[in-house]
């Protein structure tokens, strides 16, 4: 199942391994021992992150190491560049309208 890039970012101890992983990459007991949550907890937020592709998990001798990719998060940028727009046209006008303002 391919879930949407979205979803991985809701959630806050996603994106906290995301920003672990986008540092250095790590085998899967490393990342669990950064977070105050059960292995297999982390194991189900890697797999949702596998699933939208932010992590890939490669198998070096025993270990399974995840990094991650990050070129699906251009997805989020692309997305929220509108509303960036949108705010800066609308924050100008104030700062315009605020400036016409007698003090």
């Amino acid at each position: 199942m391919r879930r949407d890039v979205f979803q991985a970012i809701s959630d806050p101890t996603r994106r906290d391994i995301i920003q672990l992983l986008a540092g250095t990459p790590l085998h899967l007991n490393a990342v669990a021992e950064h977070f105050p949550i059960s292995r297999p907890a982390v194991s189900k937020h890697i797999r949702i992150l596998t699933e939208c592709g932010l992590i890939v998990i490669r198998q070096q001798g025993r270990e399974r190491y995840c990094h991650a990719d990050l070129g699906p998060l251009k997805e989020v940028r692309d997305w929220t560049a509108q509303y960036e727009t949108f705010w800066t046209q609308k924050l100008d006008a104030l700062g315009d309208f605020l400036a016409q303002q007698p003090e």
